[in-house]
Order: C-alpha cells, then sequence, then structure tokens
C-alpha cells in the first residue's frame, strides 16, 4: 500500500507518532512519503528528552521513506530545505495525495 503522511505542527509528540506510523509502515512493507507543511517544516529542529523526533525521522529515511518540506513555508521561516528534507511544492504535495491508497493528516 502507499501511505501518505502530512505533518502540519511542530508539537513533538504528535510529529514522533506520525515518523513512528510511518516507520511501522516501512517495516510492513508499505511506501511512505511524507510531506511537511505549516510548522511541520520545524520538525527536524524539535528537541524533545521525551520524544525523539530526530531519532523516527533517522528510522524513516533509514527504511526509505521519503520526506518532503513545503518551500513556502519554509521561506516564511527564513530555513532552507535539507538533505533529508527537500524543498518541495503544493504540486508534489498533490502527486502524494494522488498516488497513495491512504493519506492521514498529523497537526
Amino acid at each position: 500500500m502507499k501511505i501518505g503522511i502530512i505533518i502540519n505542527t511542530n508539537e513533538p509528540e504528535t510529529v514522533w507518532n506520525a515518523f513512528r506510523f510511518g516507520v511501522t509502515s516501512l517495516l510492513m512493507e508499505h511506501e511512505v512519503k511524507v510531506f511537511l507543511l505549516g510548522k511541520g517544516v520545524e520538525s527536524e529542529s524539535i528537541l524533545d528528552k521525551k520524544f525523539n523526533v530526530l531519532e523516527q525521522i533517522g528510522l524513516f529515511v533509514e527504511h526509505k521513506g521519503q520526506i518532503f518540506a513545503c518551500g513556502t513555508c519554509l521561506k516564511i521561516r527564513q530555513m532552507k530545505g535539507s538533505e533529508v528534507c527537500p524543498i518541495s511544492t503544493m504540486h508534489d504535495m498533490l502527486h502524494i495525495v494522488e498516488e497513495s491508497d491512504k493519506v492521514l493528516m498529523f497537526g
């Protein structure tokens, strides 16, 4: 199954759970793509002692999950894309939605 996940928050527990679900899905041999939107583009900078978001992002990428980050949302925050989260567009998000069997929204 192809799963699309849209993350629209920087709340540590929610982002952590979204990526945990993504990792679990990848381990069950599903294809998973994440699109970071709004405050979600801040996911890589979340530092929380209880919810290790960076660890989950690392596992997600390690298991071949793909992450895309809204370029406009990054620009508003004066941020840049990264190797893990390249700058993307609404067209990219639309493609993820169109290609996915299931789409989940966190945030």
